[in-house]
């Protein structure tokens, strides 16, 4: 029996990602595969203190029913934790509450992408983006990036020939390739924004992660600067890097019309946000823990994105070149052959696997012209230790 499923599902297939999880039942694997917070990082104390406000409060606005746009309280909170990032003027009208930011890119989706519709993406950039864009039939057009994220010159380029409907760009440690978009290239991207009356669609899940300096200022904090821009700027935004994947909060800002239009898509798929996880991350962030929090985040982090980075060097030398990142969650990095070593991730993914050591090749990450000798490391689920036995492990797979 075949069933007569939907066309737009030939689009896509299912993430290489999940796939090699199935290959890591092996006892005593060290994973650099994941790509999520370590556990170990949740204030679990806060949250639970949260839970017992939220219901203490106003449990009715906890366990009933909420509004699409999201639980007002959690809005205002949000609106506020963007403010004092620098994104002047945002209010609380201004913004959706989804679940996780990843329901705010199926809702640009579900909005924006017709079949046959030019999606520009960096290359590399994150697997469900590629995949959630596929679905709805986008046509996704690869932008090359560099240590300082998107090559700007050929972004203009291809605007210029795709006239796509938006560019999607996570510009501040981005997943997978941890590149931080510099300041004079994140103000070109708002000019050619304008320039070419062109939707930039900026996701922003990792910007709180930094580990020394903080990044330049988000591109929606920067819109001021650049007249006109703030018309043609969506600013995704996550909860779920820096307190808990959990609670499936993320949000969206952007203008009146797309964000009506977004709103009203989200009727369709899940009614509103789980009001019991907005409640609680309100009271979270009402209660002045998060700053705390991000600080005991980024010391552990940054320990052990360093811990990676020097033991990368020490064991595979000038077989494995990368930048060491500035924050995030991920090391890219690509193999070069050197002295006659292996140089395609995906066979070396499978002989990691039999050293007991597991990463996901970088190939899957591009939408197009996929470049096979790169593969993303992530450190933040790893304690230190663990991070030099597995990179030792890598070198002997790599032989």
């Amino acid at each position: 029996m075949s069933l007569p499923f939907a066309q737009r599902l030939n689009n896509v297939e299912t993430s290489a990602i999940r796939e090699l999880f199935k290959l890591l039942g092996k006892p005593g694997i060290i994973s650099f595969a994941g790509g999520f917070p370590d556990s170990a990082m949740f204030d679990v104390a806060g949250i639970g203190q949260a839970v017992n406000q939220a219901l203490a409060d106003e449990p009715g606005g906890a366990l009933q029913y909420g509004a699409t746009e999201g639980y007002e309280p959690l809005r205002a909170q949000l609106a506020a934790f963007m403010q004092a990032k620098g994104a002047q003027g945002v209010a609380p009208d201004q913004l959706i509450v989804t679940t996780g930011s990843q329901q705010a890119l199926d809702l640009l989706g579900k909005t924006l992408v017709d079949p046959g519709s030019k999606v520009i993406v960096e290359g590399p950039t994150f697997l469900a983006t590629i995949q959630c864009f596929r679905l709805y039939g986008g046509d996704l057009v690869s932008a090359p990036i560099d240590g300082e994220g998107v090559k700007v010159d050929e972004l203009e380029a291809l605007i210029q020939t795709h006239r796509p409907k938006f560019v999607y760009l996570i510009p501040t440690f981005g997943n997978p390739s941890g590149a931080m978009l510099s300041l004079e290239r994140r103000k070109r991207v708002l000019e050619l924004a304008v320039k070419y009356q062109t939707l930039i669609v900026e996701d922003d899940p990792y910007g709180d992660l930094y580990f020394d300096a903080p990044p330049p200022p988000s591109l929606l904090a920067l819109s001021h600067e650049v007249p006109g821009s703030r018309d043609w700027l969506v600013h995704c935004g996550s909860l779920s890097k820096v307190l808990s994947p959990g609670l499936r909060v993320g949000w969206m800002i952007a203008p009146p019309e797309l964000l009506a239009k977004a709103t009203m898509c989200k009727q369709f798929s899940d009614a509103h946000t789980s009001t019991f996880a907005q409640a609680t991350a309100a009271q979270y962030l009402a209660a002045g823990r998060m700053p705390e929090t991000l600080a005991r985040v980024r010391k552990v982090y940054g320990a052990r994105a360093q811990a990676m980075g020097n033991a990368l060097r020490a064991e595979l030398g000038d077989a494995l070149s990368f930048v060491q990142p500035q924050g995030g969650l991920f090391v890219w990095a690509r193999l070069t052959g050197a002295g006659g070593k292996p140089a395609d991730g995906a066979a070396f993914a499978k002989k990691a696997v039999e050293q007991g050591v597991a990463f996901v090749p970088g190939a899957p990450f591009f939408c197009a012209n996929p470049d096979a000798s790169t593969l993303r490391l992530s450190f933040a689920t790893v304690g230190e230790d663990k991070i030099r036995e597995g990179v030792a492990r890598l070198a002997r797979a790599l032989g």
